[in-house]
Formats: structure tokens, sequence, C-alpha cells
């Protein structure tokens, strides 16, 4: 008969000690469902369900905020670390001095308003079938509006990157964009 090896104090230490930093590991990031209304509270991340409607004044998101399918955000001075994002969305619009540290996307939606906000990536609006504003923004990147079929107001922006127009049904109308790359296909007089 085989002795049975034995383990090592020090490796049964070693082994008990990486367990617990397991254990103590931090989740992943706490996501907040909003159906009604959220006020001036801070959370990791938040998610519009579908169909639902939210307003938020003055919230704090650490992470990333996502409108769903059929679901209408009003949002208003509100701070994202992260993106914002909306995919199939009814109605998306964000005002009054909010800021968003990454992108704001907003595609094959109803409409959206992005007014006085300041984006440090890039605003798409991709593929939507209601009038769309962006107005008043200052955007670190690029501000890209493709596809849509409403009607475009893009007016007022400062924007780092370039301002890109394509293939939208009537064309974007507005003016005094303040652009420091390119005005691209149907933005080029704006």
């Amino acid at each position: 008969m085989l002795p049975t090896p034995r383990i090592p104090h020090s490796l049964g230490a070693v082994a008990l000690g990486l367990s617990a930093a397991f254990a103590l590991a931090p989740a992943h990031a706490d996501e907040r469902q909003c159906t009604g209304s959220m006020a001036r509270v801070t959370v990791d991340n938040v998610r519009v369900p579908e169909g639902a409607r939210c307003t938020l004044d003055g919230t704090r998101i650490e992470g990333n905020l996502k409108i769903e399918r059929g679901a209408t955000l009003q949002a208003r001075s509100i701070r994202v670390g992260g993106n914002i994002q909306a995919e199939g969305a009814r109605q998306v619009s964000v005002a009054g001095r909010s800021s968003v540290g990454g992108n704001v996307q907003i595609k094959q939606g109803g409409g959206a308003s992005i007014r006085r906000v300041d984006v440090g990536g890039d605003i798409q609006l991709e593929d939507n079938v209601h009038q769309l504003a962006v107005q008043d923004n200052r955007v670190g990147g690029n501000i890209q509006v493709f596809q849509n079929r409403g009607g475009a107001y893009i007016a007022g922006n400062v924007v780092d990157g370039n301002l890109q127009c394509k293939e939208n049904r009537p064309a974007p109308r507005g003016g005094g964009n303040h652009v420091d790359g390119n005005r691209e296909d149907q933005c080029r007089q704006l």
C-alpha cells in the first residue's frame, strides 16, 4: 500500500488564502432599473427596460446608461461616467447641463434630443425615424448622423472631431457649429 501524499502546511495556507481572496473580490457593478424617476442619487449603471418610461434629474451614473427597445428617457442635469446607449428606444432626451464621459449612441429608434451636454466621446445617431436635435453641445469626438428619416437639426455645437452626415432624408439643417475636424457630406454647410 502506497502512503497518501501530504500537502505541506504552507501550501495549504496559500490555497486557503487564495480562496479567501477570490471570495472577497468585488462583484460586477450593480445595475439599477429605472421605470419611474430617479433624482439626485449616485448609482453604478442604469437600465431603462423595454417599453418603460424613465425620468432622471440630477442623477449620477458611474458606468453606463442603457435604454431598451420602445423605452423613453427624459434626463436633465445628469452625469454619466461611461456611455449612453439606446437601440430601438422610442424617445431619448438628454439636456440641462448634463455630461457623458464616453459616447452617446442612439440607433434604430424613434426620436432624440441632445441639448447642452458635454460629451467626452462621440454622438452617434443612426437609422432613427423621428425628429432629432443635436444642439449647443461640447463634443470631444465626432458627431455622426447617418441614415435617419425624421429630419435632424444640428446647431451651435463645439466639436473637437468631425461633423459627419450621410444618407439622411431629409438632409440635416442647422448651423453655427464650430468644428475642429472636417464637415462632411450633408453637414458640409452646417
